[in-house]
């Protein structure tokens, strides 16, 4: 336990806010290297990529995490400084905890003594880390992807160490995640003076009707792995500050959260029909753009859910409920080539807040848990 916890210790240290890396992946390579790790620097832009493999054949399992952090917040509001990791009352504190510095040197511990014990297992172990998570997630697990897919190597069981537990360790892991689709509405209409609406065009009372109606379409009803699409405003912006004047636009951003039971293109089609049912027409009286942040995913059966349900049952006791719910993590750019994915890791409830912490005792479960995926699934 001293030695997990002295390297989780070491990596929280680190100070690594996206895009970050803090020198964390260098000494995760030296480090693995020991254990037979092949390490390549994969960077991106300003991002930082680290690629570990040990093994040539398949089937190819990789732990994924992030080294950056989110930003620390005030710090005048932590207990104690948020990059000097401090144990209190079995917790220890410090920016990257829960989120996800923990998870990775757990990956790394649970790899070595794995390895340690089975030197000539099946299949290969690899770990992809990244400094691009929290940020725009442009040049990160992304593009290291699509470089090992275009030189051949595909994984085929992937272990994202995403917080995933709710109130003991492993009672929740995320076997999917639901799609994210962003978009950006510009309503144009005609600046003027309050007193005389006649001789202007109110933006927001152009969108109002069309917005109520987006806002209360029901998308579809799920199913039995995803809650039902939502549609959620997260920013509207208008006006010059002054109260009388009519502004000459309005600025829009709204999110969908979608199942599988539909496509981004079909909400696009619908929210262009919505406005289009309420008198707002494209190039006219509107422009609109998206983003798609990731499509829905889903791992239902397989050799990976299997393993982990029955190393979680085995360490804890505890039988683990499946949950596509939260945001989305870096497993959408791995599903899609045909991976089984699994997000499990640490208990989220303090993951981006302030005074950010994980359970000390939690750490060496979590490692005994990480091995015995690896056992199930790679043990000769």
């Amino acid at each position: 336990m001293s030695d997990l916890l002295d390297l989780t210790r070491d990596l929280l240290r680190r100070a690594s806010v996206t895009p970050e890396d803090g020198g964390c992946q260098a000494m995760l390579a030296e480090r693995l290297a020991v254990s037979g790790f092949r390490s390549e620097s994969m960077p991106f832009g300003d991002v930082k990529n680290l690629w570990s493999r040990r093994g040539e054949g398949g089937p190819l399992l990789a732990f994924v995490g992030h080294t950056d952090v989110v930003p620390t917040g005030p710090v005048e509001e932590w207990l104690s400084p948020p990059f000097e990791p401090t144990e209190r009352d079995g917790l220890l504190y410090a920016r990257g905890a829960a989120d996800m510095k923990s998870s990775i040197a757990v990956f790394v511990v649970a790899c070595e003594r794995f390895v340690g014990k089975h030197p000539e297992h099946r299949g290969s172990i690899a770990l992809l880390l990244t400094s691009d998570e929290e940020g725009p997630s442009v040049d990160g697990t992304v593009k290291v992807v699509k470089a090992l897919s275009e030189r051949g190597e595909k994984i085929d069981y992937c272990i994202v160490g995403e917080p995933s537990s709710v109130k003991v360790l492993g009672d929740m892991v995320k076997n999917g995640r639901r799609g994210s689709l962003n978009g950006r509405l510009r309503v144009r209409g005609e600046q003027g003076h309050a007193a005389y609406p006649q001789c202007a065009d109110n933006p927001i009372h152009k969108l109002a009707p069309a917005l109520a109606a987006l806002c209360a379409q029901k998308w579809d009803q799920g199913n039995q792995f995803f809650p039902a699409t939502t549609f959620q405003v997260t920013n509207i912006n208008a006006g010059t500050g002054a109260d009388n004047v009519i502004p000459g636009s309005l600025d829009t951003l709204f999110n969908f959260r979608y199942s599988t039971e539909c496509t981004a293109e079909q909400l696009k089609a619908a929210v262009l029909r919505i406005l289009a049912d309420h008198g707002l027409h494209a190039e006219k009286d509107f422009e609109l753009s998206w983003r798609l942040s990731g499509e829905p995913f889903l791992t239902a059966t397989g050799n990976l859910l299997c393993a982990v349900q029955e190393a979680i049952r085995a360490v804890t006791g505890v039988e683990t409920e499946l949950s596509t719910s939260g945001g989305t993590s870096d497993g959408r750019f791995i599903a899609p080539t045909g991976a089984e994915v699994i997000e499990l890791g640490p208990l989220n409830d303090t993951i981006h807040k302030i005074n950010e912490c994980v359970r000390v005792a939690d750490l060496e479960p979590l490692c005994r848990i990480y091995e015995q995926i690896l056992v199930r699934l790679f043990a000769v």
